[in-house]
């Protein structure tokens, strides 16, 4: 055997390397679209913990999102954030009387 020589070139040890290395690129592919799958199904899981009241809008928001990205978005910030509390919260934060208002309050 010369240094030129390609090791494992014309043997049984070629061909399991490369049955072994398509096993594992599989493998491969298949683990990034069950996790891809996972990650993209996390706002509907999420909607089932939670009873959500909005669970067919956040279906059809996690379909549409296959193809427009954007729109899984959408019903991550759906699932995830309950809004009656938001808005409660925004309410009371808007209804807080501002710092500039005391200040006139207490000057006048």
């Amino acid at each position: 055997m010369s240094l030129m020589a390609m090791p494992f070139v014309d043997s049984g040890v070629d061909t399991t390397l490369h049955v072994i290395s398509t096993v594992f690129m599989v493998a491969t592919i298949a683990a990034l679209a069950f996790g891809f799958w996972k990650i993209h199904e996390l706002p509907i899981n999420q909607a089932h913990k939670k009873q959500h009241q909005q669970i067919g809008l956040i279906t059809a928001l996690t379909w549409i999102g296959f193809v427009w990205h954007w729109v899984w978005v959408l019903a991550v910030i759906v699932a995830f954030v309950d809004a009656e509390k938001a808005l409660i919260k925004v309410r009371d934060i808007w209804r807080q009387p501002h710092s500039s208002d005391n200040i006139a309050n207490d000057r006048g």
